[in-house]
């Protein structure tokens, strides 16, 4: 990292040299462009840190025969705030200063400081919302890739996983927390529920790569994501009011069950109502990219739906990729979306790796200690209370039980959420925040290649599940 600065500064000094003796400026100032174009090379930049990020680790990850998107993960964490800092986010307490995509700013362009920390806040929303545009267009990837039939037929199953990996994660861990290390409740209601989480954009992205999203396995893994996700926010909002208020609210609680059910049954019956005028209308329009922009239109509103009733944007667009998905255009629809989600779900995975912070890991620190200790345990109950789900499961001795709960360990984005809020809220102390972020990372970056060694036996086809 002094190597690096020490080169910043020499640019600086050679830059500064060649404004003074040209008679034009080589570099703009900041009386000569608007703050908006300071924002736009600034998000330029950090699109090609991302993407030059995302292909490099993706290639090394495949060449090791490990999932592309660990090497996405991976990626980020190299240029986020755990090593090169180039991907720094204003939320993580950082700021301008602590980017080098800034200090590179800056040297170019001559923007004062107090310019550059509003750029540099502007350009991590601006991220944050790219990389919230990529889980939502890879859960519409990942719906149109599924089979409404066949997650309806798996509904049983897949709910019985979901419920399993809420409530045994939650519940060990939580007992753990209270009785092995003797926190209080709240922090330890924090962290079992953080415990709950199951990151399907993580897991359906590894199962696409590898050719079983379509397997029994893969569709249930799916569907009890889904249902992780809807029983997570209800979880979440529990959790929150109780930190809060030190009371749980049961009118938002049967608000979030209510609404949740709604959406998710309503979206699929009127989709499928709709999509009989769907197909004419796509079938009518004569410009460019009808299919495509009336698809993403249908999936950005049933997103919109669900984030405004409390649900999660990516529960939307996934129930949008289910109803089109049972139309004739879908394996068209399909070959048209692959480029948009080459272009913006990179951004997503690397995001979540530049946002971890590994200086939770350090022993020598003295506040990460206790943490180390309480990661180790819930590192444990993690994958535990995940993988157990798959076991659940019985009459069906083709399915690969494994698979499915090793499927459903990876918290990704969705663990950070609880981390997140639990910090915000100052209901975790530093040693418990520490030990969450550990256990989100460690159960994020080993599910991947966990999914591959499993995944080795014969597939299970939904067929072969009937018998």
């Amino acid at each position: 990292m002094g190597n690096i600065t020490t080169w910043m500064d020499t640019l600086t000094s050679t830059l500064s040299l060649l404004n003074f003796y040209t008679p034009f400026p080589l570099l703009a100032t900041e009386g000569e462009t608007a703050d908006s174009s300071f924002i736009l090379v600034s998000v330029l930049l950090s699109l090609v840190v991302i993407y030059f990020a995302s292909k490099l680790g993706g290639e090394i990850c495949l060449r090791i025969n490990l999932p592309p998107v660990l090497g996405e993960l991976l990626g980020g964490v190299i240029i986020g705030v755990s090593a090169l800092g180039l991907l720094v986010f204003p939320e993580s307490g950082a700021t301008a200063s602590d980017s080098l995509l800034m200090k590179f700013l800056e040297v170019t362009s001559n923007i004062n400081p107090e310019s550059l920390q509003s750029v540099f806040s502007a350009q991590g929303e601006v991220i944050s919302v790219l990389s919230e545009l990529g889980v939502i267009i890879l859960l519409f990837e990942i719906g149109l890739e599924s089979d409404l039939k066949e997650l309806i037929k798996v509904g049983p199953q897949a709910a019985i996983v979901a419920v399993v990996g809420v409530v045994v994660p939650f519940a060990l861990g939580t007992v753990g927390l209270l009785y092995l290390f003797h926190l209080s409740v709240i922090p330890s209601v924090f962290a079992g529920a953080a415990l709950t989480a199951t990151s399907i954009g993580i897991t359906a992205k590894v199962l696409s790569e590898i050719g079983r999203l379509t397997s029994s396995e893969g569709q249930i893994i799916i569907g009890a994501a889904v249902l992780d996700d809807i029983l997570g926010i209800i979880v979440l909002a529990v959790v929150s009011s109780l930190a809060k208020t030190g009371e749980i609210q049961v009118i938002n609680i049967v608000y979030l069950i209510i609404s949740a059910a709604t959406f998710l049954i309503g979206a699929i019956l009127i989709g499928r109502l709709l999509s009989p005028f769907y197909v004419k209308l796509v079938d009518s329009m004569k410009t460019r990219g009808q299919l495509l922009l009336v698809s993403v239109i249908f999936a950005f509103v049933l997103s919109y739906i669900a984030q405004i009733i409390q649900l999660e944007a990516i529960l939307g667009s996934f129930a949008a990729g289910l109803v089109l998905a049972e139309t004739e255009k879908r394996k068209e629809l399909e070959e048209q979306i692959l480029p948009i989600a080459d272009l913006f779900v990179p951004i997503f995975f690397v995001s979540v790796g530049a946002k971890t912070d590994l200086s939770v890991l350090n022993p020598a620190i003295p506040s990460n200690r206790e943490g180390l200790i309480i990661a180790a345990f819930l590192i444990v109950v993690a994958i535990f209370g995940k993988v157990v789900t798959g076991f659940t499961l019985f009459g069906n001795p083709n399915l690969n039980k494994l698979a499915i709960g090793v499927g459903m360990i990876p918290r990704g984005e969705v663990g950070l959420v609880f981390a997140g809020v639990g910090s915000a809220s100052g209901a975790l102390s530093p040693a418990t925040d520490a030990a969450i972020i550990m256990m989100v990372i460690l159960t994020t970056f080993v599910a991947p290649p966990l999914l591959r060694i499993v995944f080795k036996e014969p597939v299970s086809t939904p067929q072969e599940a009937k018998s």
